[in-house]
């Protein structure tokens, strides 16, 4: 299977997927510096985050922050798999169908692996 992309459009999709690529990894930074800090609090003798009226306990913020980093390491995943399709010559077609996925389509979601048919039948 050989792209039927101009090299241009798949320059112009390998640059925008390695922004969000760099995106990702600075959430997944952020949130990671900032799950150190909920695991040290956690660890405190003194934190009795349970009784407090104010604001979110130490397990919600953990629970929330875990989360947000699982979001990260999937997006990074699908994000390193678009890139691979276009080195392997098989980004903007389909995976269940074969069918080429349309611009528009990888505009708005540059990882979609499957056309919009596909994706429908899917959910």
């Amino acid at each position: 299977m050989t792209s039927t992309m101009t090299p241009a459009q798949l320059d112009r999709f390998r640059t925008k997927l390695l922004q969000e690529r760099a995106d990702a990894e600075g959430r997944f930074a952020e949130f990671g510096d900032v799950m150190s800090e909920v695991r040290a609090a956690r660890s405190g003798a003194t934190a009795d985050d349970e009784h407090d009226p104010e604001g979110p306990t130490m397990t919600q913020e953990w629970s929330q922050r875990t989360a947000v980093l699982a979001d990260a390491r999937a997006e990074l995943a699908d994000i390193d798999h678009a890139l691979a399709r276009i080195d392997d010559g098989s980004y903007g077609f389909c995976a269940n169908c074969g069918k080429r996925i349309t611009v528009p389509r990888l505009e708005a979601r540059p990882t979609a692996e499957l056309c919009i048919d596909c994706a429908r039948h899917a959910r």
